[in-house]
């Protein structure tokens, strides 16, 4: 079995951010629009709330055989920009790799831009708009998930908001799914 259509994503956030959340409902998404293979898993060591964090997601139309970590993603999502200081966010990616980093820096303002595809989004701002917190810190995961499909063509936007919704009930999945909406308007794509 060829593995070619895989796309393989690592999400780099902090404790408390959600990046596990985020990769779970990347693949719940991802299954609504007809992939059949998905995985979803962190990485857990002596984490605590604000030690940066990392959650893996696969996405095929075909079944997965794979096991392990991934290595050599072909998307790397940043949900806090500070932690690019302390880990190196590039490793492995693939060379027509593409980085989406929650940010209010436009791409051109980041010098692997040559190599890579980056888009930016200000998640941090979304989540603070629509009051997605925990304790007053903002909760970036759905509001980056938003800009996930302008780079990621095998999930789409009202896949990712109905599974949105179905996770919080009422008046949280409502200003959730206002949060992906308005991450998706306004994502930079460097194209």
């Amino acid at each position: 079995m060829s593995q070619t259509d895989l796309v393989e994503i690592v999400i780099h956030g902090r404790g408390g951010q959600g990046s596990v959340t985020a990769a779970n409902l990347l693949v719940s998404a991802a299954l609504k629009d007809g992939n059949k293979g998905l995985q979803a898993f962190p990485i857990f060591g002596a984490e605590r709330r604000g030690a940066p964090v990392r959650a893996f997601a696969r996405i095929s139309e075909n079944e997965i055989h794979l096991r392990s970590e991934i290595y050599s993603p072909d998307i790397v999502i940043v949900q806090d920009e500070s932690i690019m200081d302390l880990v190196d966010v590039l490793k492995g990616l693939k060379d027509d790799g593409k980085i989406l980093i929650n940010t209010r820096k436009s791409p051109k303002d980041f010098p692997f831009s040559k190599k890579y595809n980056v888009a930016t989004v200000d998640a941090t701002s979304i989540a603070l708009k629509y009051d997605i917190t925990v304790g007053g810190i903002p909760v970036v995961n759905t509001p980056i998930l938003g800009a996930v499909p302008k780079i990621l063509s095998k999930v789409t936007l009202p896949s990712i908001q109905k599974t949105v919704m179905e996770k919080w009930k009422g008046t949280a999945g409502e200003k959730n799914v206002k949060a992906t909406q308005e991450a998706f308007d306004t994502v930079e794509v460097d194209t």
